[in-house]
């Protein structure tokens, strides 16, 4: 609370709580009479009052405190930016400012900051021209996030650990010859605990965990994927085929056969390329086999992640087809 030196004349450096400025405003102060004080005081909680009462949130009481009042100038212009934004987006407002599943949400208080920012700062960045549009499109995620939460229906969260531990991994192995994207590495390491590949040989300047970039798209997925890294891609394979596991080359070329159009052998191990040389030649040419995804544009060839995701799954595809015709 503020000392009786504060409040004579000197501005007030530390909030105070409501029921204390009121008691101020009206003469309840346990300190010698000082107009000025009082006359600021009233004139605050006259600022707060009339926020109170713009309807800001059309029902649902401000968050705003005394202190952060003068950082409300300007709120019917940001309100009204924002509403038509998030109007534009499709976003139901009348659910988000006064249904009472949104009370409290991450959706509101954000919605709240925006219209009525707590420091310079945030008054300053709301009142930047493309803000609005910003701050309405987070508001959106976060309706629709809210939204599917409450559908039991939707599978949008991940299984618990005991229940895929027991399960056995699917005899294919990935090898990474050089390719150069930690990013791209991430998405094959996610698409590889997904489907429960056997290990992932990372090759060359092929990076590996704990590189930043590749955990980030990796989404916590790396930790249960079984990989190493080594110098030569051209050993991994020969080690590979001494075992007695079929290595395909995943790769464009007059000799590549369709992935689709041909049986998939078990176990076997894919190689993927460099994002712009592809698969080493040498490579190629100890692979057992080599086999390519169509394209029917004017590029010849896919993303690396993306293409992993296409062999990887037409091999799941036609082994869970076969244990199927089996049972």
């Amino acid at each position: 609370l503020p000392t009786q030196g504060e409040i004579r004349g000197r501005p007030l450096a530390r909030p105070m709580a409501m029921h204390t400025l009121l008691g101020m405003a009206t003469g309840y102060v346990r300190c010698s009479p000082v107009s000025t004080s009082v006359k600021h005081v009233r004139s605050m909680c006259g600022m707060m009052s009339d926020t109170f009462e713009d309807g800001i949130f059309q029902g649902t009481r401000s968050t705003a405190r005394p202190h952060e009042a003068r950082f409300s100038a300007g709120h019917a212009s940001r309100k009204e930016r924002l509403n038509s934004e998030l109007h534009a987006l499709g976003v139901d407002l009348d659910a988000l400012i006064e249904s009472p599943e949104f009370r409290g949400s991450a959706a509101l208080r954000m919605y709240s900051s925006f219209v009525l920012p707590r420091s310079a700062g945030g008054l300053a960045d709301a009142e930047r021209p493309q803000r609005a549009a910003t701050i309405a499109a987070s508001i959106g995620f976060m309706v629709r996030e809210h939204r599917a939460g409450k559908e039991d229906w939707l599978r949008n969260h991940d299984a618990a650990l005991e229940e895929v531990s027991f399960l056995p991994h699917h005899p294919l192995s990935i090898v990474l010859d050089n390719v150069r994207s930690a990013a791209n590495v991430g998405n094959i390491f996610r698409l590889a605990e997904a489907a429960r590949v056997t290990h992932i040989y990372a090759c060359g300047i092929t990076p590996v965990p704990p590189c930043p970039r590749l955990l980030k798209t990796a989404v916590g997925s790396a930790a249960y994927v079984p990989h190493s890294q080594h110098a030569s891609t051209l050993e991994v394979v020969q080690e590979l085929k001494e075992r007695g596991v079929m290595v395909w080359g995943v790769e464009t070329t007059s000799r590549s056969q369709v992935y689709c159009e041909i049986d998939m052998p078990q176990p076997l191990a894919m190689v993927f390329g460099n994002e712009i040389i592809g698969v080493d030649t040498e490579v190629m040419h100890a692979c057992d086999a080599l086999v390519r995804v169509p394209t029917y544009g004017v590029k010849n060839s896919l993303n690396v992640a993306t293409c992993a995701s296409v062999l990887v799954w037409e091999a799941l595809r036609q082994w869970n087809t076969q244990h199927a015709t089996h049972l």
